[in-house]
């Protein structure tokens, strides 16, 4: 989501639910803009939907604009990992790819093969730039968009430069959402680290 603050309209003394919106998604990103709609009528639930282009969050109006901004980022997660669900294919992943590398290196990242592999346990994604291949762990199947475009940003990035240094990690900037989506894998990873206690058995 654009870092653009939120534009306000409406008057809440008036009674009428006020409306905030993202300022439209910048040139070549793929988000779309998102439009606040606070509603006095609403006391707890957050729910969102898509609407044409936009996106729609729906909250309560006593809700502060930090618990707003928090609300926006955990819905517009939702909605995309509710959408990412489908699984695309190693042909519709290689297609991605193409277009990731012309739209943040100017197409100079060309692998020759980007597939799925069910072997990485380990690591989100993993790449050979001496054989041109991107290969993108299972486990990333119906995380949201974003977050799998940042692990083939990732690998896309190590045919052009392959160790982990200045340069490498300049690269990366050109994808506004790294830090977002680092957060999220970190999140997945610290999650699967928690103990899982036993089901309660029924007396």
């Amino acid at each position: 989501m654009p870092a653009d603050p939120l534009h306000r309209a409406g008057n809440p003394r008036a009674g009428i639910p006020q409306r905030s919106t993202t300022s439209p998604p910048s040139p070549g990103s793929k988000a779309s803009a998102v439009e606040v709609r606070r509603s006095a009528r609403r006391r707890r639930t957050v729910s969102a939907y898509r609407e044409g282009d936009r996106t729609v969050v729906l909250i309560p109006a006593r809700m502060s604009e930090a618990e707003e901004q928090r609300w926006v980022n955990v819905m517009l997660d939702k909605l995309a990992a509710q959408e990412s669900k489908r699984v695309l294919g190693d042909a519709e992943l290689a297609e991605r790819a193409e277009r990731l590398s012309e739209q943040y290196f100017g197409a100079r990242a060309r692998p020759t093969s980007v597939r799925w592999v069910t072997n990485q346990n380990t690591r989100w994604g993993s790449c050979t730039p001496s054989e041109g291949s991107i290969r993108l762990s299972h486990r990333l199947q119906g995380m949201p968009e974003y977050v799998v475009d940042y692990v083939l940003v990732h690998e896309l990035a190590h045919l052009l430069v392959p160790g982990h240094g200045p340069n490498f990690w300049q690269l990366l900037e050109a994808y506004p959402r790294t830090e977002r989506a680092r957060g999220y894998l970190e999140g997945v990873v610290a999650a699967d680290r928690l103990p899982h206690l036993p089901a309660a058995r029924e007396e």
